[in-house]
């Protein structure tokens, strides 16, 4: 799995999966908040299934 998530993406998902799982617990408490986990894993993962068929990456290669 190449990585292909980085820098400032790879922080705003992880930030955005953060909140929307913390609207479950607080705010308006619906179960849509769970789709939060999919920005949340692919900020930690730093991988995009989405971005492969577009060949496309934010990831900087070193």
């Amino acid at each position: 799995m190449k990585k292909n998530v980085g820098g400032l993406d790879r922080w705003f998902r992880i930030v955005l999966g953060i909140v929307l799982i913390l609207l479950v617990f607080v705010g308006p408490q619906t179960r849509w908040g769970w789709l939060g986990l999919i920005p949340l894993l692919t900020g930690i993962f730093n991988f995009c299934p989405l971005y492969l068929p577009f060949k496309f990456s934010t990831h900087k290669e070193s």
